[in-house]
């Protein structure tokens, strides 16, 4: 028998569920029309075909994600996507992180960037349309897929969004025809995504993921369509763009953990952030051996492979982060939605379009006979190449030992501590990578004149020893070799690149895009160590005790400080007090007031208040601290709550009307034997006995004629004037006595009427308190992260010198346009 469940929208899903089938229909049609009209390019039909299925696709994907969105916003927790990712507290901008919380969501997004940027190629690509789009289709096909939530033969294809939360949970009361009654709010948005950052960070990385696709699929239908040389002029600027797009994500990403994650840095090697850089180093590797083939002819092989490659390592990141396969390694990775296999073909299928060109293609590619000279640009350009791949191996065998776990059935543990397993490895190819990108400035295509640059080298060299000298004095980071010489191959490759910059100012402006791209990746460098090798915990604790219960199962009590709210805690140069906290649920946040003084004249020198904030989630292990940073020029002062009073955080939660007194909230009482008229004090105050009715009701209690109920009057006047009052019963019915207390909430006070001593001519009062409250208490760690700004300044100095190398690479494509067709 069905059964008619009450208040559910059915209608949104539905659509949704619809366009889910027609963008994965569409996806198809697009994919087998556009594999036609590149084979047969003089039949013009097919590619009509193929560009309605794409546009039908586009329709579909946007309509998805519309009715995704108004499900979310509108609380259908009906959804079970809607009720895992979102709740009813959530403010607008954490409403669309909660969007692409989930693999559903994210998945989508990916498809939609691919939709943008086949609107382009579309519009764009002329007679590369074809070839180009049956690769970027195939890729929209295996992502419609994982949309799906369909059963095929028994077996469940993709996870849809649109699944009901009585279809995908096994509840037994989800089978109440009313159970939507129940359900007061979702599960809300995971409390470490709950930030600004992450707004725009996955839209971004995931641009950068999805235009992978393009230089793929220019290499590809290039390798197909045997136009060997052709697509190199197309696939660089989108190389470029897919690296800029790329890098900025991950940068995002660091400054998500920095501001918003615990880790205490911008960086923790952590799998999935591993798994996002491996893909920009190989395109990174493949932009540089595209140009030196563009300009001398030698490693079209290398160029085909690397951009190959670099989307096959998307598609297996993806797996990683999506099969659940990392586990406990990653601290944001997904879990499983079952679709392993999936990820797989699909990785498998590119890997095998990828092997298959470059093999049956392998002959017939261009090559040139001359080998490289070792005073030439090309050469040292493959050679660096070759260092960025190797860095990229080395990652991929560390993050991979789950999966090769998985399939060889071993039981290779990962590095306990990955940050320093990884810092010696890439530590070491950043100096090379560097020391490459400073000296190969200095060399020209094919050959060079030796002198010039052994004497431009020699130059930048000197400078740049003295330079390197002074900022290791001055950051203390002389105490390691390594250091030395990442601070050294950096500053050398800064200062080799603003010869290049100073060049373009003479009027030679085709270089000043990779001069500042390199210059910012150097000054990236030199924060990134600085700000990594000398940040220090200025929160010490020399008592090295916190007196919380289990703390020191958690943190290090002698990186953190314990604070009493309005009770000032010297800490460096600074005097630190918590002055308060406020309450934006599910938040606290807390008030840190920083204040150096003169020790002389008592002036205050320097004045802030960070508001780190937290809330507890009991499931994900009790508080979540968010930090609160203050930016200097020279460095941050970085904050975080790891434990507080749990008085503040029960605020957040209001307690439920209608329950009854809690007698364990009061101290021991006091016991009185009273007459009308008197008088007793208490903490705030005084109390009067002003009378007796014996003429009470009690609400709900029938009175017999033997029965007694008897009234107490009191006036409570407190220390400010203000009065209260109280009327506790007391009851003698069938021979047994009862009392009904009543509460001064505003006084923490409770009365109880107990006992009526006709002897005495008295009457028994208990007077209850509440206790006085403890002040409010957090404890804090603070870290200060010395030259940041060099890391976030390299982002935005190595972002306009992509903008500048598109610009300069699309002018060239279409100058080399304008010269064919003339």
């Amino acid at each position: 028998m069905d059964v008619n469940y009450v208040g559910e929208n059915l209608l949104p899903g539905k659509i949704g569920q619809f366009f889910v089938v027609l963008s994965f229909g569409a996806a198809l049609f697009s994919l087998i029309s556009y594999f036609f009209a590149a084979k047969q390019p003089e039949d013009k039909s097919w590619k009509t075909l193929g560009r309605i299925g794409f546009w039908l696709n586009a329709l579909s994907i946007l309509v998805i994600g519309s009715t995704l969105f108004y499900i979310i916003y509108n609380h259908f927790f009906e959804y079970h996507y809607a009720w895992s990712h979102s709740s009813t507290t959530l403010p607008t901008h954490y409403i669309i992180s909660a969007f692409w919380e989930g693999q559903e969501g994210s998945f989508w997004l990916w498809m939609f960037w691919q939709v943008i940027l086949g609107i382009v190629l579309v519009f764009r690509a002329k007679t590369w349309e074809a070839p180009v789009m049956t690769f970027v289709m195939l890729c929209q096909l295996f992502l419609a897929s994982m949309l799906l939530g369909v059963e095929i033969f028994g077996s469940r294809v993709g996870s849809s969004p649109f699944i009901l939360l009585r279809d995908a949970m096994d509840w037994p009361f989800l089978k109440d025809p009313n159970y939507l009654s129940m359900i007061k709010d979702g599960r809300g948005l995971n409390p470490l995504l709950q930030n600004y950052w992450m707004v725009i960070h996955p839209p971004t990385l995931f641009l950068g993921f999805a235009s992978m696709i393009v230089p793929f699929a220019y290499a590809a239908a290039g390798l197909w369509q045997k136009r060997y040389k052709e697509w190199i002029n197309p696939g660089l600027p989108w190389a470029l763009f897919a690296v800029m797009i790329l890098g900025a994500g991950i940068i995002m990403g660091s400054f998500w953990a920095y501001e918003a994650l615990n880790f205490g840095g911008f960086w923790a090697w952590d799998p999935v952030e591993n798994v996002s850089i491996i893909p920009w180093f190989t395109l990174i590797a493949a932009v540089h051996v595209m140009i030196a083939f563009k300009n001398t002819g030698h490693a079209y092989f290398t160029s085909a492979f690397l951009c190959l490659i670099s989307f096959v390592l998307v598609i297996y990141a993806s797996y990683l982060t999506r099969s659940g396969i990392l586990g406990e390694t990653s601290v944001h990775s997904f879990t499983s939605l079952g679709m392993s296999g999936q990820l797989i073909l699909f990785n498998l299928t590119f890997l095998g379009i990828m092997i298959f060109f470059l093999a049956t293609r392998k002959k017939q590619m261009p090559s040139t006979q001359k080998e490289e000279e070792i005073y030439s640009r090309e050469f040292w350009l493959f050679i660096g190449a070759l260092v960025l791949t190797v860095a990229c191996v080395q990652m991929i065998a560390t993050t991979s030992i789950p999966v090769f776990n998985a399939l060889f059935g071993t039981k290779v543990a990962p590095p306990i501590d990955p940050i320093p397993h990884y810092n010696k490895w890439q530590g070491a190819f950043a100096v090379v990578v560097m020391l490459l990108t400073a000296f190969t400035q200095f060399l020209k295509y094919k050959r060079s004149d030796v002198k010039k640059f052994w004497a431009a080298t020699i130059a930048s060299l000197v400078f740049a020893v003295f330079i390197s000298a002074a900022i290791v004095y001055f950051t203390k980071v002389y105490t390691n070799i390594m250091y030395i010489l990442i601070t050294f191959s950096a500053v050398f490759g800064i200062l080799a690149n603003l010869r290049i910059l100073g060049d373009a100012f003479k009027g030679k402006w085709r270089l000043a895009g990779s001069a500042v791209s390199h210059i910012g990746f150097g000054l990236l460098l030199i924060g990134a160590l600085i700000a990594a090798a000398t940040n220090e915990v200025i929160s010490v604790n020399n008592s090295n005790y916190i007196a919380v219960a289990g703390f020191d199962k958690v943190e290090k009590p002698g990186e953190n400080l314990f604070l009493t709210e309005g009770e000032p805690v010297q800490m460096g140069d600074y005097k630190i007090t918590y002055v308060g906290d406020s309450i934006a649920a599910p938040n606290v946040f807390y008030k840190i007031k920083y204040e150096k003084i003169d020790e002389e004249t008592g002036k205050v020198l320097e004045s802030f208040i960070l508001s780190p904030f937290a809330q507890n989630n009991p499931q994900m292990g009790g508080l979540i601290g968010t930090p609160g940073t203050k930016h200097f020029l020279t460095h941050d002062i970085y904050t975080l709550i790891t434990a507080a009073a749990s008085d503040s955080q029960a605020g957040v939660t209001p307690k439920e009307e209608g329950k009854g007194t809690n007698i364990e909230e009061y101290d021991e009482p006091a016991t009185y034997q009273v007459a009308v008229g008197d008088t007793l004090r208490y903490r705030n105050g005084y109390y009067v006995i002003e009378g007796v009715d014996h003429n009470a009701n009690v609400e709900n209690m029938s009175k017999g004629a033997n029965d007694l109920m008897v009234k107490m009057k009191i006036k409570i006047v407190a220390a400010d004037g203000k009065e209260f009052n109280a009327d506790p019963v007391f009851v003698l019915k069938n021979n047994n006595y009862f009392d009904f207390p009543k509460t001064v909430e505003e006084q923490g006070l409770m009365f109880r009427f107990t006992k009526i001593l006709p002897a005495e001519k008295k009457l028994e009062l208990m007077a209850y308190q509440k206790p006085l409250p403890q002040k409010k208490w957090v404890v804090f760690k603070a870290i200060k992260f010395p030259y940041i700004n060099f890391f976030w300044c390299g982002t935005i100095v190595m972002t306009i010198g992509f903008c500048m190398a598109i610009y300069r690479r699309v002018k060239d494509g279409k100058n080399k346009g304008s010269k064919e067709l003339a």
